[in-house]
């Protein structure tokens, strides 16, 4: 189907990664997973053709149909939605375009209409005839209301705009799929389905994705693009956690076994080496030290933060109470949120969840209080929220560097080693403490707010979709660090084994400011509204 021959890419004088010879094929669905920075993405777009690799070749079989995931949610917002689906067929849409371009021109010549007759020739050699049709069944299959196909992007609901750019990849008919991040910006809802419409599309796919859950539920094999080579495990990501530190196990063990026949030789060659009687012993010995090999154990790129948050205060009963909350945006008659109350008890984890839209970040905003809403929030005397913004830029703006800004929290003036300790836990050492929080990542930016909470020792952790932007290391030690927190969380996530793994509580919010109010996990609760978990 796709596959590579030696490909390597570098930037400078550092290969990225070297020597990957892969081949996708046979309807697997595979799940393309490394540490940020390893290359994923590059990978993905030489695949893709976007981009040419230092070195190597990248093989699509004669006849096989290549489709490509936008990631641009918000490219076509003044394009009518059936024509952004159509687009998936790039032959098919250039020869229309330049049909009608030429049909359209008062001063087209008989040469340009001659051209034109060539293209009806190929617009109906690829089903153009059909093609709107066709593209209006991939849309309603993907819950996109015959209402919304001829309209603009722009009045598709963000959380639908994902599933247009999946009909588009899939009009092709694609024998090969390329999937970067398709899970981004999708709410919870979103994903299950997507997980569905994978699950049910037969062709060969490369998948890039940070959900764990999403992972598991729709890929056939993992290939883990580590040390700089890339490697094809059987199974889903459970499988290959498994696989990879079962065989890491077996190297070990191995080489600790052989390690040690080396100690035995070596010990027998030293003692016997100027023994006549046993001289032949020992130049046996030797031989059989030589063909001893000892099997390279090279670091691997992925590095796991140490997260753990602490409260400075206990809770004992209530943390904050929510009465007839309300909020209209200003210039904006329509509430996003509607008539809210409930209440928080001390030590509750609860999940905020619902569509994309519905008001979950306007939510979290309000109890942070940065925004004022209609009716009353009202925190205990002892609660010390901590706040997590889903967008933490304005934390950053001042030209400072990591070091000084993870000092702010400390509140004491000489606690340099409390700083360069928690920065060192984040994965910031050295050098890269002094570099501008200016020019942080997304997910380097969402470390150091981990810092902070570290250091404030909230005793309410209120986080916005704090996996953002974060690997899969980074995501597996805030889940153990939240799992070791004492003190009460709410949080907006998206990342459904997150969710199901800390909430003990789910409030969903629902469109038209309605809200279901759940006491239990997120598998009990998808099982109480008769889906499945």
């Amino acid at each position: 189907m796709l596959s590579t021959s030696n490909v390597a890419v570098q930037f400078g004088a550092k290969p990225l990664f070297e020597q990957v010879t892969v081949k996708f094929s046979d309807g697997n669905r595979y799940g393309l997973i490394g540490a940020n920075g390893s290359g994923k993405s590059t990978l993905m777009k030489v695949l893709g053709g976007d981009l040419e690799a230092s070195a190597g070749d990248v093989m699509l079989q004669m006849g096989m149909r290549l489709g490509k995931l936008n990631q641009n949610q918000f490219g076509y917002e003044d394009d009518r939605v059936l024509d952004v689906v159509m687009r998936g067929h790039t032959e098919l849409w250039a020869a229309m375009q330049e049909r009608d371009r030429i049909y359209a021109d008062p001063k087209a010549t008989d040469q340009d209409y001659m051209k034109a007759a060539e293209l009806e020739g190929v617009f109906a050699e690829y089903g153009g005839y059909d093609a709107e049709a066709r593209a209006a069944s991939i849309l309603t299959d993907a819950g996109i209301h015959e209402s919304r196909h001829n309209g603009p992007m722009r009045e598709v609901p963000p959380g639908l705009k994902l599933r247009v750019l999946l009909a588009q990849a899939l009009f092709s008919s694609p024998d090969v799929l390329l999937l970067d991040e398709p899970t981004n910006n999708l709410d919870i809802n979103s994903i299950r389905w997507l997980e569905g419409a994978l699950n049910n599309y037969n062709a060969t796919m490369v998948i890039i994705s940070h959900d764990r859950h999403f992972l598991n539920q729709v890929c056939t094999h993992i290939a883990d693009l580590d040390f700089q080579q890339l490697k094809i495990y059987p199974g889903n990501y459970d499988d290959f956690m498994l696989a990879s530190v079962q065989a890491r196990a077996r190297v070990e063990a191995a080489n600790a076994k052989a390690k040690d026949r080396i100690s035995d030789l070596q010990e027998f060659v030293r003692r016997f080496s100027a023994n006549a009687s046993k001289a032949r012993q020992a130049t046996s010995r030797k031989k059989q030290l030589e063909k001893i090999k000892i099997e390279e154990i090279r670091p691997s790129s992925r590095q796991n933060p140490y997260i753990r948050f602490e409260q400075g205060k206990k809770l004992y009963r209530s943390a904050v109470t929510v009465e007839h909350l309300s909020f209209s945006y200003p210039g904006s008659d329509e509430k996003v949120l509607n008539d809210l109350t409930f209440n928080v008890e001390a030590g509750e984890r609860i999940a905020i969840i619902g569509p994309n839209g519905v008001g979950k970040t306007t939510l979290m905003r309000c109890l942070a209080g940065e925004l004022r809403p209609n009716g009353r929030i009202a925190w205990v005397e002892n609660a010390q929220p901590g706040y997590m913004p889903q967008d933490p830029q304005a934390e950053f703006a001042d030209k400072i560097d990591l070091f000084a800004w993870m000092s702010q929290y400390t509140g004491k003036a000489d606690d340099d080693q409390i700083v360069r300790a928690t920065l060192g836990r984040l994965l910031f050492s050295g050098e890269e403490t002094k570099k501008s929080v200016h020019v942080l990542s997304g997910g380097e930016k969402g470390r150091m707010i981990y810092g902070k909470l570290i250091l404030t020792k909230p005793n309410v952790l209120l986080m916005d979709e704090p996996t953002n932007h974060m690997d899969m290391e980074t995501i597996e030690s805030l889940q153990i660090g939240l799992e070791h927190y004492a003190g009460t969380l709410i949080f907006v996530s998206h990342d459904r084994e997150f969710v199901g793994g800390l909430a003990t509580r789910i409030i969903e919010l629902r469109p038209e400011g309605k809200m279901v109010d759940f006491r239990g996990t997120y598998d009990e609760y998808l099982k109480a509204q008769g889906l499945e978990a």
